[in-house]
């Protein structure tokens, strides 16, 4: 054991969970609570990546990179917000090191495949509305899947890296799971998750919605013309921008969940106070997992007609996979 984790295991002895400061009413209804979140978080996400896989009439890329997202935050669901939402009301690390290290590690992969994630669904609709031919010669479903194995897989390899290889371990003191992060690995991580993504994401959204209006104008201007070839034109360009529309607001909606947290990270450090306040933006953050299906529900309607199939048992026909849901 080095002098580092010498010195890490004397501050663990000083360290002791609290007693329990609610009724236990209020600690029966703060699990049922999170509980209930939890599974509304794994079986909406479960319901997307279903209705995704099984119909191919939704096989497209923007659909597959929705699928992903579905599947991190199906992870978030199962092994992130469970052990999270009993750290906080506990206020006590309970759940063992081997836990620890598995929390940490979903953690950190879900977080950093949602972001990339994210940022490959705004190149996707920058591309399909800025090149739409070139979009669609060389944007294909194959290529989609293979920019999200990558994606899954470098951040696979790069956060088992950050978190257990390059010279970090998690310490387990007596109601804690903390990771120790050297500063270097700190800044790489916070470019590589939040500041390039984010970034991106930004610009690639504020194009795509300068786009969007300069196609409203020229289909205005288009009006006059009743062709049937303007017709088709207008219905495909009506398609895209709907699609740009929407995944905007998944977009947004997640921006709005992400950056309070890394925001309130960042300033931490010289502000010890806003240390409990980390706690809720990271709720906030996780809670964009559970909001997202919410978001495909509202807003998608082939999400809702895959639910009435699925709800009524007729995914199971023969031949259901084929079935219209757009």
């Amino acid at each position: 054991m080095n002098l580092t984790a010498m010195n890490q295991t004397d501050d663990c002895q000083e360290y002791s969970c609290p007693e329990r400061s609610v009724s236990f009413s209020v600690y029966v209804i703060l699990y049922v609570a999170a509980a209930a979140v939890a599974l509304l978080t794994v079986c909406g996400n479960l319901l997307v990546i279903i209705s995704v896989s099984h119909f191919k009439q939704l096989h497209t890329p923007a659909n597959i990179l929705i699928l992903s997202l579905a599947a991190s935050d199906l992870l978030v669901g199962v092994f992130v917000m469970p052990i999270y939402l009993s750290w906080l009301i506990e206020s006590c690390w309970i759940s063992g090191q081997v836990m620890c290290s598995v929390f940490k590690l979903a953690n950190f992969q879900a977080t950093s495949v949602s972001v990339h994630t994210v940022a490959l669904i705004a190149l996707d609709r920058f591309l399909a509305l800025h090149s739409p031919f070139v979009y669609s010669e060389k944007i294909s479903p194959t290529v989609i899947c293979i920019a999200t194995l990558i994606n899954w897989l470098f951040s696979l390899i790069y956060n088992f890296t950050i978190l257990f290889i390059n010279g970090n371990f998690t310490v387990i003191c007596p109601g804690e799971c903390v990771s120790t992060i050297d500063a270097v690995s700190s800044l790489i991580d916070l470019l590589i998750v939040f500041l390039m993504p984010c970034t991106l994401i930004i610009i690639l959204y504020t194009r795509v919605f300068v786009i969007v209006r300069k196609h409203v104008t020229a289909i205005r201007a288009l009006q006059v013309h009743n062709s049937k070839e303007s017709s088709k034109n207008r219905v495909s360009d009506k398609s895209e921008r709907k699609a740009a529309i929407l995944l905007g607001i998944l977009v947004f909606t997640f921006l709005l969940c992400l950056l309070p947290y890394y925001i309130c990270s960042l300033v931490v450090p010289y502000n010890a106070e806003l240390f409990y306040v980390r706690d809720v933006t990271v709720i906030f953050f996780l809670l964009n997992s559970t909001i997202n299906p919410i978001i495909y529900a509202l807003f998608y309607p082939w999400f809702q007609k895959s639910l009435k199939l699925i709800f009524s048992y007729k995914v199971f026909n023969e031949g259901s996979s084929l079935m219209n849901v757009q």
